[in-house]
């Protein structure tokens, strides 16, 4: 597609503006931030241009555009008039919808937030980059109210900013930016956040971009962070939040709705450069929904992520929990089990606390119906960011009271099912090169051995060893892998797990009493849910979830002899 190419003046210096798409529809425009160049946006752009009239420009110091002749040419506020001339001159008669980056959202933090704004800005998407003034106010709320949680958050957000205390400094970040680290910087953004290296990135002006582009942060943050103003927008803003994100914290958002009242709220499995450098088609859709729902006069949408996440045997009891839990932090979720009326109750359950979600009937013991599944759902809905393996089946039985038949049940749901969708879901994943997770659910049982589990023992052992195995040999692409060993939890696997060696009505009692113990217990599956969205969200390779799951782990180191010994107690 054709850009075409403008020149914008603004207090006296020319920026370089650049178009593409049907001027008729709806402009989008993109605001690069440091120490980038309107270049960094052209996976969005390209994408958003197909039904967009797409703007992008350099930045004052950056790129075709000019340089201020002094610091101060470089303050907020000749920054946010730098966005409404480019709004003005490349869609005169309609408010713009703006989508930011790092500076870029920064400073456009300053133009959304001036009176009036609402009626240039149709709406505003931030990604990596708060408003100055606003963050002023968070410091100052945690320094009044300094809880242990408010001084950690402080303390975390100090170590991540680290580079703006070395930006004040004289003389130093110029010199690295000149001597080395322009030079370096594809192979610091490959070696960080697995960005590919391309042609036109980084932009060829990048050592003097960068150099300029220092007097951003010099002319800005000590005079608006010690002095922050009140800056309310009734513009309807979508907070894209970057899960790995190594400069801006998640937390720096926390009361943002007090100066936005129309916030809509996303994540993005994401780091700070590979957001729109890996995962640009995906910002894209953001902003084309955000600016949808804004044009049909919806300013604020629900809770939403981006992020989709697969559960099979999502019917119940864990696996639904888990469901609804992504749910409800706002991921998109397709649920499957045998039994298909209720993955679609769990669906529709989900929906009602999150995005709508989607069931299919799977028989996880059936490689190629995983395979088939998996390439439905990527049809339909895309690749998977998270999947989880979460569909098993319970048994009971000594080593020799077990049938050949019954091991091969045990071992083709509980081992083979979760071989199946680590393969179909795992080579898509790599394939697409977005990073992504994995979360396998074992059991207490996998490092615990008992002479009455011999077969559940085994598959789920092997569940946790397949998971270390393929963590090996997924970490180079990004995807991380997570083992989940319960211990006993509250849910319905008591009614059908099967017993060795016993009759209908012997195997009826025994499931009666194991239904029992395990309400008794009262461990509900909602808990071992919120253990596997923090195992996706801190990469923690194995979570023993329960008290006697993380005892039986410990003793496991302390002791394994012990451990062989209570193997041979009877129990159940």
């Amino acid at each position: 597609m054709t850009i075409r190419r403008r020149t914008v003046h603004s207090g006296g210096l020319p920026l370089a503006v650049y178009e593409q798409g049907d001027p008729a529809r709806p402009t989008v425009l993109l605001v690069h931030g440091y120490p980038d160049t309107h270049a960094v946006w052209d996976d969005v752009a390209a994408d958003l241009a197909t039904d967009h009239h797409v703007v992008r420009y350099d930045v004052r110091g950056a790129g075709g555009s000019g340089v201020p002749a002094a610091r101060d040419g470089y303050r907020l506020e000749h920054l946010g008039a730098d966005l409404f001339a480019v709004a003005d001159a490349v869609s005169p008669d309609e408010p713009v919808h703006v989508v930011a980056h790092d500076w870029g959202s920064i400073q456009s933090w300053e133009a959304v937030t001036e009176p009036g704004a609402h009626r240039r800005i149709a709406s505003y998407t931030t990604v990596s980059g708060p408003s100055l003034d606003h963050i002023g106010h968070w410091i100052r709320h945690r320094m009044r109210r300094p809880t242990p949680r408010h001084l950690r958050q402080l303390l975390v957000q100090g170590v991540h900013s680290w580079y703006i205390t070395a930006f004040q400094l004289p003389y130093l970040a110029p010199a690295v930016w000149r001597l080395f680290l322009a030079r370096a910087w594809p192979t610091v953004l490959h070696r960080m956040e697995a960005v590919t290296p391309r042609a036109g990135h980084p932009q060829p002006t990048l050592g003097r971009d960068a150099v300029r582009g220092i007097e951003l942060y010099r002319a800005n943050f000590r005079p608006v962070l010690r002095s922050p103003r009140e800056r309310p927008t009734e513009v309807p803003v979508q907070l894209i939040t970057l899960e790995r994100d190594r400069y801006v914290s998640t937390f720096l958002s926390e009361g943002l709705e007090r100066w936005v009242p129309h916030l809509t709220r996303r994540t993005l499995d994401a780091g700070h450069w590979s957001a729109l450098l890996e995962k640009g088609g995906t910002v894209a859709r953001f902003v084309r929904e955000h600016v949808a729902r804004v044009a049909a006069g919806h300013v604020q949408g629900p809770p939403v992520s981006g992020r989709l996440a697969v559960v099979t045997g999502g019917g119940s009891g864990i696996g639904r929990a888990t469901a609804l839990a992504f749910a409800e932090q706002g991921d998109r979720v397709v649920v499957c089990d045998l039994d298909l009326a209720a993955a679609e109750r769990t669906a529709d359950l989900c929906g009602l606390v999150g995005p709508r979600a989607h069931a299919h009937r799977v028989d996880v013991s059936d490689g190629e119906a995983v395979d088939t599944f998996a390439r439905q759902v990527a049809a339909e809905h895309g690749v998977p960011d998270v999947v989880v393996n979460n569909a098993g089946i319970g048994h009971a039985g000594t080593f020799l009271q077990t049938t050949e038949k019954e091991w091969q049940r045990v071992l083709d749901v509980n081992l083979w099912g979760v071989i199946h969708g680590c393969r179909a879901f795992g080579a898509l994943m790599v394939a697409r090169g977005g990073g992504g997770h994995i979360v396998n659910l074992a059991s207490a049982a996998a490092y615990l051995p008992a002479k009455s589990l011999a077969a559940y023992a085994t598959s789920k052992a092997g569940v946790l060893m397949l998971s270390d195995c393929l963590r090996a040999e997924l970490a180079p692409h990004g995807i991380g892998v997570s083992a989940i060993c319960p211990g006993i939890v509250a849910t319905n696997i008591t009614s059908t797990t099967t017993f060795s060696g016993t009759d209908p009505d012997e195997q009826a009692a025994k499931r009666a009493k194991a239904t029992k113990a395990y309400a008794r217990r009262g461990f509900p599956p909602e808990k071992v849910a919120a253990e596997i969205l923090r195992a996706v969200r801190t990469g923690k390779p194995v979570v023993p979830v329960t008290f006697e799951a993380k005892a039986a782990h410990l003793l496991g180191r302390l002791s394994p002899a012990l451990l062989r010994r209570l193997a041979r107690l009877d129990i159940g």
